[in-house]
């Protein structure tokens, strides 16, 4: 008779060879996830969705993107993206823009502002760099290109007032 999970002696004399005990394999766990540190952004989003409406004031230093509605002030150190199907009654001081969606307001940025192909702008605009997608509209002044020193300058030299003495045809 045999007896099982035994080593037979390969020579007379010779102690018999244990063979360790089959284990299973170890039952390996998922990682537990651990949690992601929390960074502040100096750049963080802040959304306004496409079903919200909101008047009032917006300012920080944190990138805003507005889906919805909004009338009133803003104004940002960061970028700002209005969406498509965005309805906008404000004043706009942003670092860049993207208007992707209706603005009835002036718009003033240190940066580049971008009337996309959905775009609509009813108000005056300066900016450093303009870029106008084919398809956008705008009914109003539009200022870019020009420095800070070049700006002052204008302004400084008189040409400003001279310039709204001729649009409004008086000097008062």
């Amino acid at each position: 008779m045999a007896i099982l999970n035994q080593s037979i002696p390969e020579e007379p004399g010779e102690k018999p060879i244990e063979k360790p005990p089959v284990m299973p394999p170890p039952v390996q766990s998922a990682p537990i996830p651990q949690p992601k540190p929390y960074i502040a952004s100096s750049r963080a989003e802040t959304v306004l969705g496409s079903g919200v409406t909101i008047e009032g004031k917006i300012e920080g230093d944190s990138n805003v993107r507005i889906g919805g509605k909004f009338k009133g002030d803003i104004k940002i150190t960061a970028d700002l993206n209005i969406e498509k199907g965005a309805h906008l009654g404000a004043q706009i001081y942003a670092a860049n823009v993207a208007i992707g969606g209706e603005v009835e307001g002036n718009v003033i940025s240190t940066g580049q502002v971008k009337l996309l192909e959905s775009g609509q702008l009813i108000g005056d605009l300066r900016a450093k760099t303009l870029t106008v997608a084919a398809g956008s509209r705008m009914r109003g002044h539009v200022e870019f290109g020009w420095s800070a020193v070049e700006e002052a300058k204008f302004l400084l030299s008189g040409r400003a007032r001279d310039d709204k003495i001729e649009k409004n045809g008086n000097a008062g």
